[in-house]
């Protein structure tokens, strides 16, 4: 009268698949509920304007006898180059980069004064000459408000 007893120490292989399967299906199902279309375009867009300010940044600052301009508006925004450079303004357009349009509702404005219509230009040492700004000034809108900042001496980054 020897029984032995068998005693289960864990989740069997079907138990553990069945259940990555079901979680899976939750994922899938809840994630894009709770990351709304334009709460992510606002993320996007974030992240895009400030790479577009960042190259147009670093190319100013290598090509120091040219300007180039960000003019952005309600639809989107686009990139200009001028072959000169007299002081603080900008003349003579020489090439117009395809406009971005913005999507999912998002859109950009000036963090002093919400206008959506504005031009943003760098001097050859990479500081934004135009708009006249330190710290917090723009804003990625949809959903969300999302802040991007540029110090005084040219850093571009996300608060």
């Amino acid at each position: 009268m020897n029984r032995q007893h068998h005693i289960q120490a864990g989740f069997t292989l079907v138990e553990l698949v069945t259940t990555m399967i079901v979680i899976g299906i939750i994922a899938v199902a809840v994630l894009p509920r709770l990351l709304s279309d334009s709460s992510y375009s606002a993320y996007t867009l974030r992240n895009e304007f400030i790479s577009e300010l960042r190259q147009v940044q670093l190319t100013a600052m290598q090509n120091t006898d040219q300007c180039y301009q960000i003019d952005v508006d309600n639809a989107g925004y686009t990139l200009r180059y001028f072959s000169d450079r007299s002081g603080n303004s900008c003349s003579n357009i020489f090439r117009e980069e395809q406009p971005q349009t913005f999507s999912g509702g998002a859109y950009i404005t000036l963090a002093s004064s919400a206008s959506q219509v504005f031009s943003i230009t760098f001097d050859s040492l990479g500081r934004m000459l135009s708009p006249a700004c330190s710290g917090h000034c723009f804003n990625a809108v949809a959903d969300e408000t999302l802040a991007i900042a540029v110090e005084s001496e040219g850093y571009i980054y996300a608060l």
